[in-house]
C-alpha cells in the first residue's frame, strides 16, 4: 500500500508539504535533531551489546598465577546450641 505512495515524486513532494505544514518550519531541525540523538545512542547501545555478547579474547582465558592466603588469624565460627542438622531434631518445634 506505501510503496506505491512513494512511487511517483509528486506524492514524496505532497508528503513533504504536508510534514512541512503539520509541524512548522521551526519544530523540524529540532525534531531532526532529536531524532538524529537518538538513533546514535541506539547505535551505541547495540554495538556494546554487541561487544558484551562476544566471546572473551585469548588474553582473558590465559590462568591467572598468584598464591593463595589462608587467615589464620580469623576466629572460627562455632555453631551455638546441639542443633545437629538432622530433621526432627529441633528441640523447640512441636510435633
Amino acid at each position: 500500500m506505501f510503496n506505491r505512495l512513494l512511487d511517483s515524486p509528486v506524492h514524496l513532494i505532497i508528503l513533504l508539504v504536508l510534514v512541512l505544514l503539520l509541524f512548522g518550519a521551526k519544530r523540524l531541525p529540532d525534531a531532526a535533531r532529536g531524532l538524529g540523538r537518538s538513533l546514535r545512542i541506539f547505535k551505541s547501545e547495540v554495538k556494546e551489546m554487541k561487544r558484551d555478547d562476544a566471546p572473551p579474547s585469548a588474553d582473558s582465558s590465559a590462568p591467572l598465577e598468584g598464591r593463595v592466603v589462608v587467615d589464620t588469624d580469623a576466629p572460627k565460627h562455632t555453631p551455638s546450641g546441639s542443633h545437629t542438622g538432622a530433621p526432627g531434631s529441633d528441640p523447640h518445634r512441636n510435633a
